[in-house]
């Protein structure tokens, strides 16, 4: 992400998060009724042109992705909160709206983010009259020159208590390095801490028509200045997961068959995920 810019990324899955709310037939699959209000009159109309053609397959089958993995990150969460979570820390927040939504008294909500995104985050929400929750606070870490346990220790993170972490949309825009000392800080929390991520396979292993869709979304986000830069086979990434002392274990990794089939089955419209390259993963300490 360029200095003192907030994410251009955030505001494409914001959008499309949107567009969920107001184009797709119910039942959603995820319902978020400050997804529309966040973008306020700024975006309006940006959201009214985000492509909901049916002769855009792929363009749906992505929007369709981005409202899966927040379900399924939420839905994971409540399972955490259950378990006695009450710490949820949301690794590139971006402007995701769960805080706004907390149905958990007990949850606190750490949002991590660039200064400059959480910025930009702050003023739609003022803009749109929308109040600040109570058990949200804010993490802004510039990575470049921040350590992410000292901005979240400095903000009122607690290391001693078990954390369910979310770390959606993040990955693929990661070097290995930062991928690595990430984990490493998820793994040195307290045992029954869990994470939820999305990750893509690489090009290599898609079929044909993939490796174009790849290759289109690849150049836009090249073009926003957020290259893609990191992705995984399902074997690849686990093996992450148990190396350099990782202790995960109860690790689900889904992919778009399952996905379809826990959150698109049965649908009335055409939203579904198209293709193999994204995925969705689990994990506990």
């Amino acid at each position: 992400m360029e200095e003192a810019r907030p994410s251009k990324t955030a505001l494409r899955v914001a959008l499309r998060r949107a567009a969920h709310q107001l184009y797709d037939s119910q039942p959603l699959v995820f319902d978020d009724p400050i997804a529309v209000p966040i973008l306020g009159t700024t975006y309006a109309e940006e959201l009214r042109r985000t492509p909901t053609r049916p002769d855009r397959p792929f363009s749906v089958g992505l929007r369709a992705f981005l409202v899966a993995r927040s379900r399924y990150a939420e839905d994971t969460l409540a399972r955490a909160v259950a378990q006695g979570i009450t710490q949820y820390v949301l690794l590139g927040a971006g402007l995701d709206t769960f805080a706004h939504r907390n149905p958990y008294a007990q949850l606190r909500v750490f949002e991590v983010d660039h200064p400059a995104t959480q910025q930009w985050k702050r003023e739609l929400l003022e803009t749109s009259a929308l109040p600040p929750p109570a058990n949200l606070t804010y993490a802004p870490v510039d990575f470049e020159r921040q350590s992410l346990p000292e901005q979240l220790h400095s903000v009122g993170f607690n290391p001693a208590v078990p954390t369910f972490f979310a770390w959606l949309g993040v990955v693929p825009y990661l070097t290995l390095e930062a991928f690595r000392s990430t984990i490493a800080f998820i793994t040195a929390q307290p045992t029954g801490t869990g994470v939820v991520l999305d990750y893509s396979q690489p090009r290599s292993a898609l079929p044909f028509l993939e490796k174009l869709a790849h290759d289109s979304l690849a150049s836009r986000v090249q073009l926003a200045g957020e290259p893609f830069q990191l992705f995984f086979t399902p074997t690849e990434i686990a093996a992450e997961l148990v190396s350099n002392g990782a202790a995960f274990r109860n690790v689900e990794d889904i992919g778009s068959a399952e996905i379809n089939t826990r959150y698109f089955a049965n649908r009335t419209d055409n939203l579904k995920l198209l293709g193999s390259a994204g995925r969705l993963l689990s994990a506990w300490l």
